[in-house]
């Protein structure tokens, strides 16, 4: 047996095992999705080779979290599935019968079980064997009901995932640096008390019914079963001929809402699986994979070779984290020229130099730009000392939990640090100013002319250089002014959820300002005396004449920052005293006098003045023609005490949809669930005034 191989081999398994535990227990990245690839397909054709397996082999194992806590046996070995790249051998392991294909979510496993119709246990997948029990957190993770209309035994396999917003969001408002939503995610199901992770929005996705007492021999049938039940399941598609060129137009399809970024949770490719659950039981197990069980299909990362020009170091958020410029190339249909280098342990590993070093560089997922390997370094990698933004001194720093090396600006007010909260800003939910990118925003910071949010209403003086600039014009930067101009009229909750007060999501603001306007809220965080009567009744949401004067600077405080606002529904003390420090900062209060100079301010519309939809949940698809657009007729639905929620589910009390007969799939679900559609008119009839 040729000892080289052998050497290689137990190479590959140390490499392979040391990046699996830091995938799937949240630590820092050891090598990329497509170098684990790569390295597990080189270990099992030399395993094939040599005709040996060596101990620890990832080939023969389920990868495993290792959480802490009480370990639990699963009542069904969750393995997991071969994989493949080519639809080919995708369309041969169907051998002709119906399939279907759905996501393969990039999070966390969770076995949910049921007795008696009540919530009994969940457990991590751990080895696929055995698992860590963490019912204690079912608070703290959304789509696992507490109770099921069945009452007998279920056990529901899926997913514990955080969506792309939800990750940038948390990054944003708590300060803190995960390299991904899964990263996030995974780190997570390891503390004791769920609400210290209840604002990192998890959310459990059941991706197939593993047990119930029903005889219920179809795949699809199953998941409208859990459907019914009145979880959220996983998006799926029915492929009755998996014939080469349908199954090709089913992976298109989700390709298609990957690179348009319609999905919004992270994946790592798709999973087929028989809708002939008796049939797919009936396969061997080949080292820890249930050959009819499912399999799973990875896209074929196209790899392009190029030249770096410079590494650029951007300040954002908490880091300076390196970005790889290079000469430009085709991948998936797009030109790339720039990718993320994440931080300096990711530029160490990879071994990269300086200028003219050569690049392999993918399209991650068809989404992400990443640099995958150095084939030829030239010259040296080297470090500023200093922030590119604010040129204060910049550090380096190294993770005591996971070794990352990172780049640090020491100046904690440096504009660039900020860009993601003037992402958010700018954003749809806050100011919406359209058209104004991150990137165009790190454009204006590092030019100087953004420094804090109320110079974004000041950029009217640099039009004529914003009109010259690459990838813009005359007619892009007028665009711009517009839309700057339009968002001086805003919503109260919206200007609240722009300034990036930790923990002060949208849902938090409206609860705010529900309870006190906004001038008060201000009042009370900054004052030492509670306000008065005339300022707590002013319904404006820009406070009373009355309100009190601001104390901001006084020697000391009446009352725990905890205590102010905790009373409000929905608030409590951790929230409170974010808000109200963020408003005692010297700095932050400045900052916001100067922006609110800018600005009309209105009440917000959400803030409930009636109760005509009082206790009721809606859903809305579709085009609308009685009300503006859909954000019109939500904000009436919650002005009236309503919610608006965005997926069909067992709790929802009505499906709003002026096309009633629809086939679609939210029609289908509320059909399924028993949940009557409304069409917009008979809204209107039922639940607002004749002169509304």
């Amino acid at each position: 047996m040729p000892e080289d191989k052998i050497l290689r081999m137990e190479q590959l398994i140390r490499e392979l095992n040391d990046a699996s535990d830091a995938y799937y227990n949240g630590h820092a990245e050891r090598m990329t999705d497509y170098e684990w690839d790569q390295r597990f397909d080189e270990l099992r054709q030399l395993e094939s080779e040599t005709q040996t397996i060596l101990p620890d082999s990832p080939t023969q194992k389920v990868s495993e979290d290792q959480l802490a806590g009480q370990k639990e046996e699963h009542e069904y070995a969750a393995l997991s599935l071969a994989k493949t790249k080519q639809t080919g051998e995708l369309v041969k392991w169907a051998e002709e019968r119906p399939i279907w294909i759905s996501w393969k979510l990039d999070g966390l496993t969770l076995v949910v079980t049921y007795d008696g119709g009540k919530l009994s246990r969940i457990v991590t997948r751990g080895n696929g064997h055995i698992g860590t029990n963490i019912t204690h957190l079912h608070k703290a993770i959304s789509g696992i009901p507490s109770t099921i209309s069945d009452k007998r035994h279920v056990v529901i396999r899926g997913e514990a995932v955080i969506s792309y917003d939800d990750f940038e969001h948390y990054l944003i408002e708590s300060g803190e640096d995960y390299a991904n939503p899964r990263n996030l995610a995974s780190g997570s199901l390891s503390v004791k008390d769920p609400q210290d992770i209840m604002d990192r929005h998890i959310r459990w996705i059941p991706f197939t019914l593993v047990h119930t007492d029903e005889d219920i021999p179809s795949w699809g049938q199953r998941m409208d079963w859990l459907d019914q039940q009145g979880f959220n399941t996983v998006e799926r598609q029915y492929v009755e001929n998996p014939s080469q060129a349908n199954v090709e137009a089913c992976i298109a399809a989700f390709t298609h809402k990957v690179t348009t970024k319609e999905n919004p949770f992270p994946v790592d490719g798709l999973v087929v699986c028989y809708d002939d659950t008796v049939y797919a039981q009936t396969g061997s197990i080949t080292g820890h994979h249930a050959t009819r069980a499912g399999l799973a299909f990875k896209w074929q990362d196209e790899s392009a070779q190029t030249t770096l020009r410079e590494i650029e170091w951007s300040c954002a958020a908490s880091t300076i984290s390196p970005v790889a410029i290079f000469e430009p190339v085709e991948l998936e249909g797009t030109t790339v020229k720039r990718a993320s280098l994440c931080n300096i342990s990711e530029c160490e590993r990879l071994g990269l130099g300086g200028p003219g070093t050569k690049i392999s560089v993918i399209k991650a997922n068809k989404i992400i730009p990443k640099v995958i390997a150095v084939t030829q370094s030239v010259g040296s990698f080297s470090i500023p000392n200093q922030c590119p933004v604010c040129h204060a001194p910049a550090i380096v720093s190294e993770s005591e939990a996971s070794g990352t090396k990172t780049l640090h600006c020491t100046n904690a007010e440096c504009p660039a640090k900020q860009l993601k909260k003037f992402a958010r800003f700018v954003s749809k939910e806050g100011m919406n100013i359209d058209g104004i990118s991150e990137q165009t925003l790190s454009k204006f910071i590092n030019l100087g002319w953004v420094t804090e949010y109320a110079d974004l209403y000041e950029l009217r003086n640099y039009i004529h250089e914003l009109s010259l600039m690459e990838g813009f014009g005359e007619r892009s930067a007028s665009n711009i002014m517009r839309s700057i101009d339009r968002s001086r009229d805003v919503q109260a909750h919206r200007l609240l959820y722009a300034l990036s007060i930790p923990l002060c999501g949208l849902d938090v603001c409206k609860r705010l300002l529900a309870a006190h306007p906004l001038d008060t809220l201000v009042s009370m965080a900054t004052s030492l005396t509670a306000p008065s009567p005339s300022a707590a009744a002013d319904p404006s949401g820009n406070g009373s004449s009355d309100s009190i004067q601001l104390d901001l600077f006084a020697p000391s405080l009446p009352t725990d920052p905890q205590e102010i606002f905790a009373h409000i529904p929905g608030i409590g003390p951790e929230k409170s005293a974010q808000f109200v420090r963020w408003f005692r900062n010297a700095h932050n209060y400045d900052q916001y006098q100067h922006l609110i100079t800018k600005l009309n301010i209105q009440a917000s519309e959400t803030i409930p003045t009636g109760n005509r939809c009082q206790g009721l949940t809606f859903v809305i698809t579709g085009d609308v023609h009685h009300y503006k657009n859909r954000n019109e007729l939500k904000a009436y639905i919650e002005s009236q005490g309503g919610k608006v929620a965005s997926a069909v589910s067992g709790s929802t009390s009505y499906l709003i949809n002026n096309d009633v007969t629809s086939t679609s799939g939210k029609n289908k679900k509320a059909q399924q669930l028993g949940i009557p559609i409304l069409s917009e008119d008979d809204f209107v009839n039922l639940y607002t005034e004749p002169s509304e």
